[in-house]
């Protein structure tokens, strides 16, 4: 495993939100955990956590996050948005978004979204994002920060066999060695303008209407996509867009148009 240059990322993002503001672990029990502590005592905007290996990584739901030293990007972020709490997933999708950027430019490697939470290769997740977040005493239907959690299996050139038919990395799909550090700083670069650009839309009316937009272009499970879902019992049917708040939408079998709302959204 080739030593971590952390500096090559802090070149990279001297004009954002993150410059000055990265810190760099050999090994951790989570980015996550570290962060939301960090968040909690008072760390700036843009603070950022990245490692070569977690031994308690962690991802959506409380499902645990394969995390083999020196092969993954393991990185969290605490942002300090001007946002309400039901506005959180916004953060989730916005991220999507930058880390599939970040993917194509790193490695030309296209990796699909599935909401609202999931990048994947083909039918093989290759990476998962967790936002956490935390309200103000005060007024708790305000946000006081958000930790974006990124774990993105680069060059992994296998996976235990309880994994094997359901993980990818960016190495076995381009079938080439990527750089960590490229990849972090070009994620880095990606989510501060994602965030801006969130931060100014929702002045827009409605609310949030262009992020939801440039998440139905880019990922193929919003429109027209036959899923199982875990949510109401579980339930089959066609998703068929977004609603004005980020959830998806599926026009069930049984009549029903769904609102999910927690993911476990699997192709049918």
């Amino acid at each position: 495993m080739n030593p971590f240059d952390l500096n090559h990322v802090t070149r990279a993002v001297a004009n954002t939100r993150f410059s000055g503001k990265l810190t760099h672990f050999a090994t951790i029990d989570s980015t996550n955990i570290r962060a939301v502590e960090a968040a909690n005592t008072g760390a700036v905007d843009g603070t950022v956590y990245v490692a070569d290996e977690q031994t308690a990584g962690r991802g959506r739901g409380g499902h645990s996050w394969h995390s083999a030293a020196g092969d993954g990007l393991y990185v969290s972020a605490i942002v300090r948005p001007e946002m309400g709490l039901a506005e959180a997933l916004w953060l989730s999708l916005a991220t999507g978004l930058a880390a599939q950027r970040a993917i194509i430019e790193t490695t030309a490697v296209h990796a699909d979204i599935r909401w609202p939470n999931d990048l994947l290769i083909g039918t093989k997740k290759c990476g998962g994002i967790l936002v956490e977040t935390g309200t103000h005493p005060g007024t708790p239907a305000r946000l006081r920060y958000a930790v974006i959690g990124i774990g993105i299996n680069v060059n992994h050139d296998a996976f235990p066999p309880e994994l094997a038919a359901l993980a990818t990395s960016l190495r076995i799909e381009s079938r080439a060695l990527a750089s960590r550090e490229a990849l972090l700083a070009n994620l880095l670069l990606a989510l501060d303008a994602e965030i801006t650009l969130l931060e100014a839309e929702l002045h827009d009316t409605p609310r949030g209407t262009p992020l939801l937009e440039r998440f139905a272009a880019a990922s193929s499970w919003v429109q027209g996509m036959r899923v199982r879902v875990d949510e109401d019992g579980g339930y089959t049917g066609e998703t068929v867009g977004l609603d004005r708040k980020g959830f998806l939408l599926v026009q069930g079998d049984d009549g029903i148009r769904h609102t999910v709302l927690s993911g476990g959204v699997r192709p049918e």
